[in-house]
């Protein structure tokens, strides 16, 4: 068995990495829950790296609130259309077998590497010059002074953040591994505004699919591993968060997209 006091620096780990990138520490965790316990059922994974992802986010919203590099509007906007996938997702988590999930995350996880590797540092940047139906118009000043000013179309967010939900709560990934690369390239987002937002969208998304978990009773089997976890991201997020400001977005994405891209070739070759 897993000693349960080397879920802390494992923690904080995870939630310094994830905080760079901007993402919740699921895609970290999850894989690494697997490989050290090969018996577990997939759901109560999910739900120790949905409860996790919970922490780290929260940590690292606070972090970058201080920052001003939130959007709240588009945050809160998105993610009250992500929940309700969120919630079906964790609840489909109990009916998949423990080798079928294996193998669909590592899919999930090779795809998201592909589609980081696609993305680009800063979307398509500008404002247009008029407004499309659905256009949402928003300036973000940082605390630096920084300006970002961007635009993105409401109808596209909307269903993509739905889906992203449902995906990233069966995986137990908390939607931020997926939702900042479709937030830079689908929604022309700047990718440091699209790290710091996905963190509060993970936070909502993560509580609300660890509650579900914690109603069908998956989330309790995993409470004293989830406490060990979440002492260490505590402490590593904040960290995170201001080791970002020194690291070019661009950087970001691919450092991100080959550490999915290995995990998850890992894990579907083991499922085969």
């Amino acid at each position: 068995m897993w000693p349960l006091v080397w879920l802390v620096p494992l923690g904080f780990v995870v939630g310094a990495f994830s905080t760079v990138v901007g993402v919740g520490g699921g895609f970290i965790l999850v894989p690494i829950l697997l490989f050290l316990y090969p018996e577990e059922n997939p759901a109560i994974i999910t739900s120790i790296g949905l409860a996790v992802n919970f922490c780290t986010a929260t940590a690292g919203s606070i972090t970058y609130a201080r920052m001003g590099r939130v959007d709240f509007r588009s945050g809160l906007l998105l993610a009250a259309v992500s929940l309700p996938g969120a919630m079906v997702g964790a609840y489909v988590t109990d009916f998949i077998p423990r080798r079928s999930f294996d193998g669909m995350f590592g899919v999930v996880l090779v795809l998201v590497a592909v589609l980081l590797f696609l993305s680009r540092e800063n979307g398509r940047g500008g404002l247009p010059t008029a407004a499309r139906p659905g256009t949402v118009m928003r300036r973000v000043v940082e605390k630096d002074g920084t300006v970002h000013q961007y635009s993105y179309n409401a109808r596209v967010g909307a269903p993509m953040s739905f889906v992203i939900g449902f995906v990233s709560a069966i995986f137990g990934l908390g939607g931020g591994v997926v939702q900042v690369p479709a937030m830079v390239r689908f929604l022309n987002f700047p990718v440091h505004v699209a790290t710091a937002t996905s963190h509060l969208m993970v936070a909502l998304m993560s509580l609300s699919a660890t509650l579900v978990h914690f109603s069908t009773g998956s989330f309790t089997h995993g409470f004293r591993r989830t406490a060990m976890l979440a002492i260490g991201v505590l402490l590593g997020a904040p960290l995170g968060a201001r080791l970002s400001s020194k690291v070019k977005g661009g950087l970001i994405l691919r450092a991100l997209a080959v550490a999915l891209a290995v995990v998850g070739l890992r894990l579907l070759v083991g499922s085969l």
